[in-house]
């Protein structure tokens, strides 16, 4: 007799509660920062947004150590600020997320003109801090430190494209559902993470996230 394996959903702790947020999907903004898609080599202007998507037990929380992906020898963080979706597609909390990437993977992907799956879509390549309930804040500073040393700095405000319009334009592609995350793209100064550093992602009036990889 063949014993079918049990699969729960990965969830997301909540700031002030033991309550958990069930992770259904997690999509993500591409180049949603004009100074970022201009490091990237793209037009800043206000092309609509694109979209790539991550598995959602690719989820892991702020104080986790992490072996250094496989596959890659150039390895990136992207600082973001994450927003859970519930019912009617309202956003009811938001996080500080780590969009990790495979850039050389990437590259050769962009380069053949191939999806970008193994790049983005990895396990464990979506650090998240804790859920504040609530509205994103209209504005704050967001930043990535390494080892304590600044490597990303913007703020929200310079997003090319609003939650609300990121969550429209994502509603015409798919029916969005509760427990859906949304990444909304990081600002400028994406870079390498090398084995045994510490990597931290802030946004002012929500919980940091922060993960070590192990060297």
């Amino acid at each position: 007799m063949i014993t079918l394996p049990t699969v729960s959903a990965p969830t997301i702790a909540i700031a002030g509660s033991t309550d958990r947020f069930p992770v259904r999907r997690i999509f993500c903004v591409g180049q949603n920062y004009a100074d970022h898609a201009r490091e990237m080599g793209g037009d800043p202007d206000r092309a609509p947004p694109f979209f790539f998507t991550k598995p959602a037990d690719a989820v892991v929380p702020s104080g986790s150590t992490l072996p250094f992906p496989t596959r890659t020898a150039d390895l990136h963080h992207e600082v973001e600020l994450v927003v859970a979706l519930g019912d009617g597609a309202t956003v009811i909390g938001c996080a500080v997320g780590l969009d990790l990437t495979r850039r050389d993977l990437q590259a050769e992907a962009k380069k053949a003109g191939r999806p970008w799956d193994m790049a983005k879509g990895f396990d464990r390549s979506a650090p998240i801090g804790l859920l504040t309930l609530g509205a994103p804040p209209a504005d704050a500073a967001i930043e990535l430190t390494i080892d304590g040393d600044l490597r990303q700095r913007g703020r929200l405000s310079d997003m090319i494209w609003s939650v609300e319009e990121i969550i429209v334009e994502l509603a015409t592609y798919v029916e969005l559902q509760p427990g859906d995350l949304i990444f909304t793209g990081t600002p400028a100064g994406v870079g390498p993470i090398r084995p045994g550093e510490t990597v931290r992602g802030a946004i002012e009036e929500l919980e940091p996230v922060e993960v070590r990889f192990a060297g």
